[in-house]
C-alpha cells in the first residue's frame, strides 16, 4: 500500500447520496458515449510504468474509434480527498479511479463505485486476487477490482553485508541484530542505516506486530477496537524501536518515499520496499544509481523460526468506475484492457504482482520474482474496517512510529494510539 492521507469517511459518504439521486443503474451512466467522448483514467504515482500506459491509451482508442483516453497521473498524499470531491459530479469525475488496497473500503461502504458483481466472470473470475476481490467488496457486492499488487521484500547491499561480515538472515531476530552489525561497521557514515527505516513507516513495522500474535484492530460484538496496545502487539513494537533507534539512520519523523537518495549516497545497507521499488534504485529518471544494480540483493523478510518467512503487508491497488462518471460503457472497455492478460503482463515483467494469479509465472525468475513469490506465502492487510479510513486520515499510525522513532516508552506511546484508534474506527 502506499502513503496516503485519508479523508474522512463522512466525505465518502456524501457520495451515496449523490450516486442514487442521479438515476439509472450505473449512476452517472451517461448517453454521450459516441464519437468525440473522453475517458479520463486516474493512475496514482509512477509505479504504473509508461509502456502499460501506451498500451491503455492506444488499445482503446484503437477499439474506440472517435473517443480519447487521458491518463492523469495523481498522487497518494490527499488522494480520498481529492477524489471524494472530484467523485460527486458526472462533470468532474474520471472513468476509472485507482485506489490503493486500505482505501477500497472508504469508497465501497459508500455505494461510491458502480457495482460490477455482473461483470465479476468476463473480467477474470476466480483468477483475480482474491484478498484484493475481497476489500473491493462491501455487502456482498464488488465494487473495485484489482490492479497489481506487490509484497515488501528486503534489498541489500551485497558489498555492505560481505564488508561487515553479515550474511542474509534467518529468522527475524537475526535480522535486527545484523542491522546493528551493520550500522555500527559503517559508523564513520553519516546517517547511515543498517536498516533503513524512516519513522513514518508503519507499514513496515506490521511484520513484527503479526509476527508476535499482535493486531492493530479487531472486531469484538460487531464493533472494531483498537489492539496496538496488547502485550503481544507491544513486543511486536519494542523490536521496532530496537531497529529504529540503533540500526538506523533516518529522521525520526521521515516518510519512506525516495530510498533511492540515501541508497545511491551508500547510507542504506538494507531497506524494506514493495518488489517494485527496485525499477526505483536503478533509474537515473527517477535519481537512482543504475552503476548499483549488481550490487542489489533480495530476499523475503524472515519469520519468527527459520523456516517460516514473516507475515507482510500486501500493498497495491484496486481499479473502480465512480457510480457519478459519464461514459460507463466506455469506461468498462478501458478496464477490460486494464485487465487483459496483454496489460497484465507488461505490469508483471516490471516487477508488479498481476491482477490475475495465472500471470504471476510473467514476473520471470529473477531474484525479485523468486523473492515475492516467497514472500506471497504469508501476507496480511490491514483491517477491513469500513472506519479504518479515519485511522489513516488522522494519521495515527504515522504519529505513533515516530513517537517510537524518537524513542518515547513503547507501552504508553501504544495506549495512546490504542484509544485513538478506537475512537476513529467508530466515527
Amino acid at each position: 500500500m502506499k502513503i496516503v492521507r485519508m479523508a474522512a469517511v463522512g466525505a465518502a459518504a456524501a457520495l451515496a447520496l449523490t450516486a442514487c439521486s442521479s438515476g439509472g443503474s450505473g449512476g452517472g451512466e451517461s448517453t454521450s458515449s459516441g464519437d468525440g467522448a473522453t475517458v479520463k483514467v486516474w493512475l496514482v504515482g509512477s509505479d504504473t510504468p509508461d509502456e502499460a500506459r501506451d498500451y491503455l491509451k492506444t488499445t482503446f482508442e484503437d477499439e474506440n474509434p472517435g473517443s480519447t483516453l487521458v491518463i492523469e497521473e495523481q498522487q497518494w498524499d490527499g488522494l480520498v480527498d481529492k477524489l471524494s470531491q472530484a467523485m460527486t459530479s458526472e462533470k468532474t469525475s474520471p472513468q476509472i479511479v485507482e485506489v490503493g488496497n486500505t482505501q477500497s473500503t472508504t469508497f465501497t461502504s459508500a455505494g461510491a463505485f458502480t457495482p460490477l458483481d455482473d461483470k465479476y466472470e468476463e473480467l477474470g473470475g476466480d483468477d483475480l486476487l482474491s484478498g484484493f476481490v475481497d476489500i473491493g467488496t462491501y455487502d456482498d457486492t464488488l465494487y473495485a477490482v484489482p490492479y497489481y499488487a506487490g509484497s515488501r521484500l528486503v534489498f541489500y547491499s551485497k558489498s555492505a553485508y560481505e564488508a561487515a561480515g553479515v550474511e542474509v538472515p534467518t529468522t527475524l531476530d537475526e535480522y535486527i541484530e545484523d542491522g546493528k552489525t551493520l550500522k555500527a561497521a559503517n559508523a564513520d557514515t553519516a546517517n547511515y542505516s543498517g536498516i533503513w527505516y524512516p519513522g513514518q513507516d508503519w507499514r513496515n513495522g506490521l511484520p513484527f506486530i503479526w509476527s508476535e500474535g499482535g493486531d492493530l484492530a479487531v472486531e469484538e460484538d460487531g464493533q472494531w477496537v483498537g489492539a496496538i496496545n496488547t502485550p503481544e502487539s507491544v513486543a511486536g513494537l519494542e523490536k521496532v524501536q530496537d531497529i529504529m533507534l540503533n540500526a538506523n539512520g533516518a529522521a525520526p519523523d521521515a516518510k519512506e518515499t525516495d530510498p533511492q537518495i540515501p541508497w545511491c549516497a551508500g547510507e542504506v545497507a538494507t531497506l524494506s520496499a514493495p518488489g517494485w521499488v527496485q525499477g526505483s534504485l536503478i533509474s537515473a529518471d527517477n535519481g537512482g544509481c543504475p552503476d548499483s544494480e549488481s550490487d542489489i540483493g533480495v530476499y523475503a523478510l524472515p519469520g519468527a523460526s527459520a523456516d517460516e518467512t514473516a507475515p507482510v503487508f500486501l500493498g497495491g491497488s484496486n481499479i473502480a468506475i465512480p457510480a457519478q462518471a459519464a461514459n460507463q460503457d466506455l469506461a468498462y472497455k478501458a478496464m477490460q484492457i486494464m485487465l487483459s492478460d496483454e496489460y497484465q503482463t507488461i505490469l508483471a515483467k516490471a516487477g508488479l504482482t498481476p491482477a490475475k494469479v495465472s500471470l504471476a509465472s510473467e514476473m520471470g525468475d529473477t531474484p525479485v520474482a523468486q523473492a515475492a513469490a516467497k514472500a506471497a506465502e504469508n501476507v496480511k492487510l490491514t483491517p477491513v474496517a469500513p472506519g479504518w479510513s479515519n485511522v489513516e486520515s488522522d494519521l495515527i499510525m504515522e504519529t505513533l512510529f515516530t513517537e517510537l522513532a524518537q524513542g518515547k516508552d513503547v507501552q504508553e506511546a501504544a495506549d495512546t494510539a490504542n484509544d485513538q484508534i478506537t475512537d476513529a474506527l467508530n466515527r
